[in-house]
């Protein structure tokens, strides 16, 4: 968007199918990786596409107002969310409301869910939770989950941008060695958590509502909830394709299911978690709260997911004073990290 001289290097072909490729042996290999990364790629791609082979479509929109609109399409198809892929275009690529852009975003988001929706997506990933709490009780349950939730957001993006740096210089001199050492811990953590840290963070939601809880153990639990913070580092901070997205619902989703055991409720603690994981890692308490609508299936916890987003938006910049993406764009504009040898 800031450099349209280099759309055509970042989003042609080329780039385009290596990083679906590396993303899809990444996520066959289960690691614990989001989607938003891809399927943003692949839609930005496909609007760089047409407007280069049809200059006049979408005349009123800028090349970059295009890109962005085609890349929340991507995000709104690859999460059968139509919502979510215009709050993602403006809360995060532009930051303002437009009509000119917002009309055409509704359009093309609406279309690329439908198209989403018949390759199988479902509209509600977790089907509907069935929870009906008191308001009251969800906004006193939201401030603790809240805050919690902000501060693991906050936490995991610090240590990912610190290993990120560190990967930026280390994977240059040894990537044979980082490849081997990362891969292997992933590998461990699977071991321990007897699978629970890898894969997809849909299904292991899908576990905790099923069958109520991962294990029997409190300390079990809790190694898994670190297991789930610690691997998504691991494996973005070297540089694979991915997202952030499904490792922040999957880890907030945990933290929210154990906080809600002892408080408020299993399902209503996982509703909030998620929410509030999401908007932690993030900083963007809109598209957080949308999203964990499209997970749970049910409006009725509106208010509390609200609360719990804004609140662990506000507690993440404790840790990190930008939302990660801008601070991921940069650490990748800075060149290779240097430690002082001294």
């Amino acid at each position: 968007l800031e450099q349209p001289e280099q759309a055509e290097r970042l989003l042609g072909p080329a780039a385009s199918l290596q990083r679906l490729l590396l993303w899809t042996l990444a996520s066959l290999s289960l690691m614990p990786l989001g989607r938003e990364g891809p399927v943003v790629q692949v839609g930005a791609a496909v609007g760089h596409a047409l407007r280069r082979r049809f200059p006049g479509w979408l005349g009123q929109l800028s090349h970059a107002d295009l890109v962005a609109v085609a890349a929340g399409a991507g995000l709104a198809g690859g999460f059968d969310t139509p919502l979510l892929g215009v709050v993602f275009v403006v809360e995060e690529f532009i930051s303002s409301f437009s009509s000119v852009l917002i009309w055409p975003a509704l359009v093309i988001g609406g279309m690329a869910a439908a198209f989403s929706n018949l390759a199988g997506q479902p509209e509600f990933a977790l089907g509907t939770l069935g929870v009906e709490p008191l308001e009251l009780m969800q906004v006193v349950w939201a401030v603790p989950i809240g805050v919690l939730g902000g501060l693991l957001g906050g936490l995991f993006g610090r240590l990912l941008l610190r290993f990120t740096r560190f990967c930026r210089d280390f994977s240059r001199r040894y990537p044979l060695r980082l490849g081997l050492v990362v891969g292997g811990l992933l590998a461990l953590f699977m071991l321990l958590s007897g699978g629970a840290s890898g894969g997809d963070g849909e299904l292991l939601m899908r576990q905790l509502l099923d069958q109520g809880a991962l294990s029997s153990s409190l300390f079990v639990d809790l190694l898994n909830l670190l297991l789930r913070l610690l691997g998504p580092v691991l494996a973005l901070g070297t540089g694979i394709p991915g997202g952030l997205i499904d490792p922040a619902f999957a880890y907030g989703a945990v933290a929210g299911h154990l906080a809600g055991s002892l408080l408020a409720g299993p399902q209503l603690g996982l509703a909030l978690g998620m929410a509030a994981g999401l908007a932690g890692a993030t900083q963007l308490p809109v598209m957080a709260v949308l999203f964990a609508v499209r997970m749970a299936g049910d409006q009725q916890l509106l208010p509390g997911l609200l609360l719990a987003a804004v609140l662990a938006a506000y507690a993440s910049r404790l840790l990190v004073d930008q939302p990660i993406y801008h601070a991921l764009k940069a650490v990748a504009e800075a060149g290779p990290f240097r430690t002082d040898r001294r």
